[in-house]
């Protein structure tokens, strides 16, 4: 049975739309989920895996924490790597006992649908949103097709978790939005590999060959990064030189050994910044990717997601609950402050990281001059070890 009304019509069924409609069922408030791809295909996709503290902090409250718990590895710190050095910060140390958590979105993904469908709550795959209208109304209305029936979907507010493509964000005329971007001169390779990771914590490597990453799925599975020319086709990468290059960009002077395995995915994944605001026009709110963009240096898309909804569910139940909107009113600026923290984070550990093709020594010089500060002074290192492990959510 497809319902004809709710409070909160969430388009969307990421890890944003499903964390929120977690939170507003346990505050009492209606909302129907709904994502245009099957469960399959959701539970599937590859996406972020750090979480920062505060965002295993949310999904425990709210129930989603058990198996993370069990599975989850636990990071003090990362390593960086340059000049031929290492260097690792001690997150606890440098931020008053904060760390982050290694647990793929996938994983998330799977633990909220459970929830949600253990809950009863409506969660409809297969769902494609045709359009929202009437975000100036009180009743703004979701168009989708379901089942091959096109249906309608009336709501007190609608929550646009549909990603930075997705229709949500068209539901705000042009003339009341504005889009700030900033597309990069790279790209990331990014593999899967069935072999133990060669490192505890994730290293950051800067090289003049380009930027590496060396991170983990789990303790079995290794998910790495090369940084490789925009519109690389991964097809030009055979496994031998992908190792190779890993291998090169993480040389030190000491000896190092990069464990090598068969690699079971590829996929070459654009870098870019972008910032919609404002991210509530009307009953209509975005968050997200559907409001924002970040480069995969600083490990904050899915972070920022769960900080919004997490500010977002909070202002819903407020009104629910005594129907004051003080804080939706204030759920644009709240959350555009740390978005805006966050980008300039993610900008700064990718433009110190990475080298560019027409990159001059002088601005390699300026790199390392920044990655010796960071090892040496404990502000700096202090400075991106509060950023890395997540600000608080206002």
């Amino acid at each position: 049975m497809h319902p004809s009304h709710t409070k909160v019509g969430i388009v969307g069924g990421g890890p944003s739309g499903l964390l929120l409609a977690r939170l507003l069922h346990r505050s009492g408030v209606d909302c129907v989920v709904l994502e245009n791809r099957d469960r399959a295909y959701v539970e599937q996709r590859q996406r972020a895996g750090i979480l920062e503290q505060g965002t295993v902090d949310v999904l425990r409250e709210c129930g989603a924490g058990a198996r993370m718990g069990r599975e989850g590895l636990v990071h003090d710190g990362i390593e960086l790597r340059y000049d031929r050095r290492a260097h690792r910060l001690d997150f606890p140390a440098l931020t008053g006992g904060r760390r982050v958590t290694v647990y793929a979105q996938t994983e998330v993904v799977k633990d909220l649908i459970a929830l949600q469908l253990d809950a009863g709550a409506p969660l409809l795959f297969g769902a494609q949103v045709l359009d929202v209208t009437g975000a100036d109304t009180e009743r703004p209305v979701i168009r989708y097709t379901h089942q091959g029936r096109e249906q309608t979907l009336t709501c007190d507010y609608v929550v646009g978790c549909d990603g930075f493509h997705g229709v949500t964000r068209h539901a705000v005329p042009e003339t009341e939005r504005r889009t700030y971007e900033r597309a990069y001169p790279y790209s990331w390779l990014g593999v899967l590999a069935d072999v133990p990771p060669s490192c505890d914590e994730l290293i950051y490597a800067h090289s003049p060959r380009g930027f590496a990453l060396f991170s983990m799925r789990t303790p079995t599975v290794s998910r790495l990064y090369l940084q490789v020319p925009n519109g690389t086709d991964p097809a030009d990468w055979p496994d031998d030189r992908i190792w190779d290059e890993l291998q090169a960009r993480a040389a030190l002077d000491t000896p190092w050994k990069l464990e090598r395995g068969p690699l079971t995915a590829k996929a070459v994944l654009p870098m870019r910044s972008a910032v919609t605001e404002p991210m509530r026009y009307g009953r209509v709110l975005l968050a997200g990717d559907a409001a924002h963009i970040v480069p995969p240096t600083g490990a904050k898309g899915l972070n920022l997601a769960v900080a919004d909804v997490t500010v977002l569910a909070r202002a819903l139940a407020q009104v629910h609950d005594t129907g004051s909107t003080e804080l939706l009113d204030a759920y644009s600026d709240t959350c555009l402050r740390r978005v805006w923290r966050a980008e300039h984070f993610s900008y700064f550990m990718t433009t110190t990281l990475h080298t560019a093709a027409d990159q001059s020594p002088f601005d390699t010089r300026l790199q390392l001059s920044q990655l010796d500060r960071i090892a040496t002074s404990p502000h700096a290192a202090a400075e991106l070890a509060e950023n890395y492990t997540g600000l608080p959510l206002v």
